[in-house]
């Protein structure tokens, strides 16, 4: 598997909504205040998760959009951290029963935004991808990883089953590891290393990434045996793309072989905004 597979998704939305609906169907009242993160609830999550809907409607379907004087990837994090806490605070003035119904309404007019546009036209970059324009279909597929990993952070908080299922697993991971590129910009390395990232199992996958003269590149894998190769679980590769396992445990729980030292900026790639 490479980079110059296609990931559509637009049509997978309307399911894992389903799943999430259903999900907050079942929460008992204490569940909702349990910790999903370090700083937000179950509810602040949903309410985020709500509030990224209404932000794709507002800002990209209606061309509403805030001033900010944005040059730096840094003062790109400062914005949508600050954007997505005030509207946090704001939610927690809502019910959780007003959270369930405005997502159930709201979400279908972000499918339908998603399905009216040319996949294959040029957009915006993908900022934790690197700074040049990407496809319709790469900015799409984001924002189908921010709502499966922010609903995988519901169920850890509140023990419910992992939504696991290739279907949903599979183009999230595939997703999150175009962050490699970008993420290794800064390592050097002989022209024509390889590094190889493996996730076993049907939701994973193989791949390659190669050093050229001037940056990191996918390339099919091939005979030639990769400098390093780091094989993650798919519940531990989720999680150190979104920041959930610190570099130590990533480390702990990564079989790696080979160098050591290109291993290191693999297991520190991020492929989420902050």
């Amino acid at each position: 598997m490479t980079h110059a597979a296609e990931i559509l998704v637009v049509d997978r939305f309307a399911s894992l909504r389903t799943e999430l609906l259903e999900l907050l169907a079942s929460l008992e009242d204490t569940e909702w205040m349990a910790a999903a993160t370090p700083r937000w609830s179950v509810k602040d999550v949903t309410a985020h998760l709500l509030g990224g809907d209404v932000g794709i409607l507002s800002r990209e379907r209606d061309a509403h959009r805030l001033p900010a004087a944005i040059v730096t990837y840094e003062q790109l994090v400062q914005h949508v951290n600050r954007l997505n806490e005030e509207w946090v605070v704001a939610a927690r003035r809502m019910s959780v029963r007003v959270l369930r119904e405005w997502l159930a309404y709201v979400g279908p007019l972000v499918d339908a935004y998603f399905s009216s546009l040319d996949p294959h036209a040029m957009g915006g970059a993908v900022s934790w991808a690197g700074p040049d324009p990407a496809p319709v279909w790469f900015d799409i597929a984001r924002e189908f990883t921010e709502r499966w990993h922010h609903q995988q952070q519901i169920r850890d908080a509140t023990g419910r089953p992992p939504l696991y299922d290739p279907y949903f697993l599979a183009p999230v991971l595939a997703t999150f590891v175009r962050a490699l590129p970008h993420s290794l910009r800064d390592t050097m390395a002989p022209h024509g290393t390889v590094i190889q990232l493996e996730i076993p199992g049907q939701a994973g996958g193989v791949w390659c990434v190669q050093r050229t003269e001037r940056d990191w590149r996918f390339v099919p894998p091939s005979t030639l045996p990769p400098a390093t190769t780091v094989e993650l679980a798919p519940d531990v590769a989720w999680r150190v793309f979104t920041k959930g396992l610190s570099r130590d445990e990533a480390h702990a729980r990564a079989v790696i072989r080979g160098e050591m030292r290109l291993a290191a900026p693999v297991l520190a790639t991020t492929a989420v905004i902050g």
